[in-house]
């Protein structure tokens, strides 16, 4: 019985060895491995963008109420300091 298990276990191990499918799963696992590195990248520049629209979209609701606009101000060209305190 103790034969025909070790002549199992290396006939086994032949076929195993003649074969390249532990070499495909191997690249396949670094294949998977690399695009989901790229995933995870592309997923927190998403929810960089998601919040960036939310806040976009709460300064619209709040522009439909009538509010002003927050943050920073137009910047005005044509500056022109005029002289009002002339006496007449």
């Amino acid at each position: 019985m103790n034969k025909i298990k070790n002549y199992l276990k290396r006939l086994w191990n032949a076929l195993w060895d003649s074969t390249d499918l532990d070499e495909k799963a191997e690249a396949a696992l670094k294949e998977a491995k690399a695009r989901i590195a790229e995933m995870k990248k592309e997923l927190a520049d998403v929810k960089k963008a998601a919040k960036n629209v939310v806040a976009q979209s709460k300064d619209v609701v709040d522009a439909a109420k009538g509010k002003k606009r927050r943050g920073k101000k137009p910047y005005k060209k044509n500056k022109t300091k005029t002289n009002n305190n002339t006496k007449k």
